[in-house]
């Protein structure tokens, strides 16, 4: 029986320290994938989203055990987040402005057409989609705390520390979600902030 493989443990781009901002190199990787748009507090598609997600991920991972003989710990759930107007994201907060996009990690062992067939199981076939993204350089930092309290972080990690690298931001911003906010405190959340950067 092959071991249970945890890919946080294994790519680096999956570890990042409180309060130090780091430049890293993500490699190309896939995703499940679901798009939505609006406040994720308070707006039914969010919701939505985390409902199509969750089961094809974890049919997916039984099925690699099943079919391919490969075992592995489901990825924590991240988030693509922006909005026509950045500060509606990092200082405004306007929740109902932002677009997003849901993802879960996929190992690289697994076939296109397992992902198709698994989706089609669950009933997500229309909404779950095996997505590549390939951020490249990015920055990124550990955040503490609530979701609602990473503005600061953000402002320091774009307007200071990207600029000082000679750097400039390009893709979307990226978080990584360590914690369940249905277990874990406010406070004792723990996120992932990757912003994808060029040079300036």
């Amino acid at each position: 029986m092959t071991p249970k493989v945890d890919l946080k443990k294994e790519l680096d781009c999956y570890r990042a320290r409180h309060g130090v901002f780091r430049v890293v190199e993500v490699p190309p990787l896939r995703y499940l994938a679901v798009d939505g748009r609006g406040d994720p507090n308070t707006g039914p598609e969010y919701a939505d989203a985390l409902a199509a997600l969750y089961p094809v991920a974890y049919k997916l991972k039984f099925a690699s055990k099943r079919e391919l003989d490969r075992d592995y710990v489901v990825m924590p759930l991240e988030g693509l987040w922006w909005a026509d107007d950045m500060e509606a994201f990092t200082s405004r907060r306007d929740k109902g402005r932002w677009s997003w996009t849901l993802l879960i990690l996929v190992p690289d062992w697994i076939p296109p057409d397992l992902v198709a067939a698994v989706a089609a199981e669950a009933g997500a076939a229309d909404r779950v989609a095996l997505r590549s993204l390939d951020e490249g350089t990015c920055v990124q930092t550990l955040h503490v705390g609530p979701y609602d309290d990473e503005g600061e972080v953000l402002d320091r990690m774009h307007h200071r520390f990207i600029p000082e690298q000679g750097l400039r931001l390009t893709g979307r911003h990226h978080e990584i979600y360590l914690g369940d906010p249905r277990k874990v405190a406010p406070e004792r959340l723990r996120t992932i902030l990757r912003q994808p950067v060029a040079p300036a």
